[in-house]
C-alpha cells in the first residue's frame, strides 16, 4: 500500500508490478490504488483474463465501491448489447470511475474521459500489445499483479522500466 500510496503521490507515472502467491493480497492492492484513483476523480480499469475472474473482482469491488460513493462497472464480451452501450456511454461520460473485465476494455469502441490508472491481473497472461492498448486509452499509471514473474517482467526491472513490489504470505 505505501509503494502505490508513494506512486501516486509521485510526480512520475506509476510501473510498478506486485509480485506475491495466489492468496496473498495483491487484488486489495489493486482494489486501494482503484480507490484512490477513483477517489481523486479520475477512472481506472482492472483487465482480468477470464470472465469468472472478472465477474469475481467486479462482485468484490462493487460492495466495497459502493460504500465510498464509486462508480463500478462489469465490461466483458458476455453482457448484452443493451448493457454494453449503457455501460461505454457511461465510460465516455465519467460517470463509471471504474471498470473490471477482460480484453473487452481495449476494444476499439470503448473510450474514457480521463482514465489514469490501468491495472492488469495476471499480466503474463496478455501480451504486450494488449497491454499497451490498454494504456493507450489514456492510463497514465500501470500496475500489474502477478503470482508467476516471467524473465521478462524481472528484466524490466533490472533495468528500471518498472518498479516491483512483493508481497510475501
Amino acid at each position: 500500500f505505501e509503494d502505490i500510496l508513494n506512486d501516486i503521490k509521485s510526480s512520475k507515472n506509476m510501473s510498478r508490478i506486485i509480485s506475491g502467491d495466489v492468496g496473498s493480497g495483491k487484488t486489495a492492492a489493486a482494489f486501494f490504488a482503484m480507490a484512490l484513483c477513483a477517489s481523486s476523480g479520475k477512472q481506472c480499469a482492472l483487465m482480468v483474463p477470464t470472465e469468472i475472474l472478472a465477474r469475481q473482482h467486479y462482485i468484490k469491488f462493487d460492495e466495497l465501491a459502493k460504500k465510498f460513493g464509486i462508480t463500478c462497472a462489469l465490461l466483458t464480451s458476455s453482457i448484452s448489447d443493451a448493457n454494453r452501450k449503457t455501460v461505454l456511454k457511461r465510460l465516455q461520460s465519467g460517470e463509471i470511475q471504474c471498470v473490471i473485465g477482460t480484453q473487452s476494455l481495449i476494444s476499439r469502441d470503448v473510450s474514457y474521459k480521463c482514465l489514469k490508472l490501468a491495472v492488469i491481473d495476471e499480466q503474463h497472461k496478455f501480451g504486450v500489445n494488449e497491454r499497451k492498448l490498454l494504456e493507450s486509452k489514456g492510463a497514465v499509471d500501470i500496475l500489474s499483479l502477478t503470482a508467476t514473474p516471467i524473465p521478462r517482467s524481472m528484466a524490466l526491472t533490472f533495468y528500471n522500466d518498472i518498479n516491483i513490489s512483493y508481497i510475501k504470505k
